[in-house]
């Protein structure tokens, strides 16, 4: 099932701003979407404005093309879950699964023979068979996840919306659910909007990227295309740890504030003036010699071990710099050599310039 916003406006009253500014977004049928961004972006007000749960003031939402007008028109093909679970803690874990099943209609509601029967479906699928007689408070915080997530799937919808579904979780078990949310997904071929904080939860688990700030999208694509061209500094600072160097292009050549970094070219048509670059710690090379007319020489000091890279802060002029080397190579010598950034992405008041 496919999802349609287009054009949506949510303002409160007293709000300097909008909560969501002229908000488009198009997710394809069966697509695994995540929304990221900081506090106070938009994302959990433009996933209840999509589940019909908060209105807006001007805009649509649309499923499979058809324009949604209320909370009615989504029953059935929407399933939702929040960011606490909101399980009800005087029911047990299969009157819980069961509660939008036996609230549909009585025209519409399946026998009970037929929701026991989906309860104990989703109960195996989610791989909690037994605890179907269980109480939410008898629970781990995983499989409080899997119940809600149950709930949410009982009424079989083509659209599952997750409101930071595993921020309560440890980080073992939240990398372990991730990976077994993502199979679901591809397994019963549904299209998926999830809101997390964790960009590296949205780099594993999803298709496309939607980054939110200040009731925008600022930019959606892949991951890898994210990574590879950021639209803004800012996209490039939330989704890694990102190190700046003031500069300014001249001649096809971009030249760092920083004495000991090398200059490096850059596309011929880039015009010359005032320039940032940014690069990923790991990113960062070594010029094979620093002679006296080039860079000036930089000092590290290592700091351990981190995700299989050797961390050093390397010292740059009055600051301190990270740099990830690999592990395997040991025994790369850092003192007197400079930094080559010539992976950098080149921002120009905020925008990307190439």
């Amino acid at each position: 099932m496919s999802v349609e916003v287009n054009a949506l406006l949510r303002t409160v009253p007293g709000a300097q701003a909008p909560l969501l500014d002229n908000v488009s977004l198009h997710v394809p049928d069966g697509m695994f979407v995540a929304l990221v961004g900081p506090s106070g972006a938009g994302k959990t007000t433009l996933l209840r404005a999509i589940a019909g749960l908060d209105p807006y003031r001007a805009g649509t939402v649309s499923l499979d093309g058809h324009v949604m007008t209320g909370v009615q028109a989504r029953a059935g093909k929407i399933g939702f879950v929040f960011q606490n679970y909101a399980l009800f803690p005087h029911m047990s874990v299969a009157r819980n699964i069961a509660f939008g099943l036996d609230v549909l209609p009585a025209a519409t509601r399946p026998p009970r023979a037929q929701v026991a029967a989906r309860v104990a479906e989703l109960l195996d699928l989610m791989q909690i068979p037994t605890l179907g007689q269980a109480y939410p408070s008898r629970l781990s915080g995983g499989q409080r996840q899997r119940v809600a997530l149950a709930r949410a799937l009982a009424t079989g919808p083509g659209v599952l919306l997750l409101d930071e579904p595993f921020g309560a979780l440890d980080p073992i078990v939240r990398r372990s659910i991730r990976t077994w949310l993502r199979d679901l997904h591809d397994r019963l071929g549904l299209t998926t909007i999830l809101v997390t904080h964790d960009q590296e939860e949205a780099l594993e688990v999803a298709d496309r990227i939607v980054v939110m700030q200040n009731g925008r999208i600022v930019q959606d694509a892949s991951p890898q295309e994210l990574d590879c061209n950021p639209a803004t500094d800012f996209v490039m600072e939330f989704l890694g740890e990102a190190v700046s160097f003031p500069g300014h292009v001249q001649g096809g050549m971009m030249y760092a504030q920083d004495e000991a970094i090398q200059p490096f070219s850059v596309p011929a048509h880039l015009a010359d003036g005032p320039a940032t670059a940014m690069i990923r710690p790991y990113e960062i090379g070594l010029v094979p010699q620093a002679t006296d007319s080039g860079p000036a020489p930089v000092r590290a000091v290592p700091r351990g071990v981190r995700g299989g890279y050797r961390h050093y802060a390397v010292q740059v002029g009055a600051r301190s710099v990270p740099f990830f080397v690999a592990q395997e190579r040991d025994g790369l010598a850092l003192e007197g050599r400079a930094l080559d950034i010539s992976r950098a992405r080149l921002f120009r008041d905020g925008r990307a310039c190439l």
